[in-house]
């Protein structure tokens, strides 16, 4: 595989595209598993044809690749070939064709409010850490923002005042409100533990880890993790679940939908529709269980 091919085709998704760096890694991951495939078979991607893209696909499924991550695989090749028949590299796209396979969608898990407040109670205030994760948690659970749009904040992006913060996803900045109790865990680790995380005074990262730097993707799902072991819930959360909960918590306590895709950050109303979906088929489980004549 060219890696100066493969370079400028994740430049123009970063550039052009405005993808973000979680995305980018994906599609890196994809095409360099690719390019091992077509190196160990003395294939050259510039004239792979679509039968050899099958049999590759063919190879995923046999190692035990799941149909999610074989679709994510097309879709990202599908890119690839696209990017590169646009720019005259190949005379054809051999990924014209292809077909993904049929995924069916498992609804998102959602925590219960006693779950929920069972996590979120879990970090105790007695030190630095328990400040900082007590914030997060229960700024994860307010706004429903994305791990990656947390672990960016800084800390000019809160306000405290008018209880809202600020975040940016792919250019398009969106404010959100945050509640009482979100606000006073946000102002406690901001005032009792914050600057004593710090390693570099100058650093305008909100959240840190304990070695005074901003705190990682990974770090958060550690720490998600800990909790919930730690509260003994018997489901697994994972900081999406905690954005699950949030949008489906306000739906069912009447929050308008639209109101939910904007704070979401959802361009399209069909990616918030899932959880007007699992209400309704909640209502309609209800009713068959207590109506005496459903």
């Amino acid at each position: 595989m060219n890696n100066n091919l493969v370079e400028n085709f994740l430049d123009f998704l970063q550039n052009d595209k405005k993808l973000s760096d979680n995305t980018l890694q994906s599609y890196n991951r994809d095409i360099k598993l690719y390019g091992s495939y077509l190196d160990s078979h003395n294939l050259n991607a510039l004239n792979c044809s679509e039968d050899s893209l099958k049999e590759y696909f063919d190879e995923l499924r046999v190692e035990g690749k799941a149909d999610s991550t074989i679709s994510r695989n097309i879709a990202s090749l599908r890119s690839f070939y696209q990017y590169l028949y646009k720019n005259k590299v190949v005379t054809e796209d051999p990924t014209t064709h292809l077909e993904s396979p049929k995924i069916t969608r498992k609804p998102p898990k959602i925590l219960s409010t006693e779950q929920v407040e069972l996590l979120l109670n879990q970090p105790k205030c007695v030190d630095l850490k328990g400040y900082r994760d007590k914030a997060m948690l229960e700024l994860v659970y307010a706004t429903g923002i994305r791990v990656t749009e947390l672990i960016s904040l800084n800390i000019d992006d809160i306000d405290l005042e008018n209880g809202s913060i600020k975040t940016s996803t792919r250019g398009k900045e969106r404010i959100i409100p945050i509640g009482s109790l979100a606000n006073s865990a946000l102002s406690d680790y901001l005032t009792k533990a914050r600057k004593s995380m710090l390693k570099d005074d100058n650093d305008d990262a909100l959240f840190v880890n304990v070695n005074g730097k901003r705190l990682t993707r990974q770090g958060f799902w550690k720490i998600i993790k800990q909790y919930k072991n730690q509260a003994d819930i018997d489901v697994d959360i994972t900081p999406h679940t905690l954005r699950h909960s949030f949008a489906m918590h306000l739906l069912e306590n009447g929050a308008e939908l639209r109101d939910i895709q904007e704070m979401l950050g959802h361009s399209d109303i069909s990616s918030t529709q899932v959880y007007a979906q699992m209400e309704q088929d909640r209502i309609k489980t209800m009713y068959m269980k207590s109506h005496p004549r459903a």
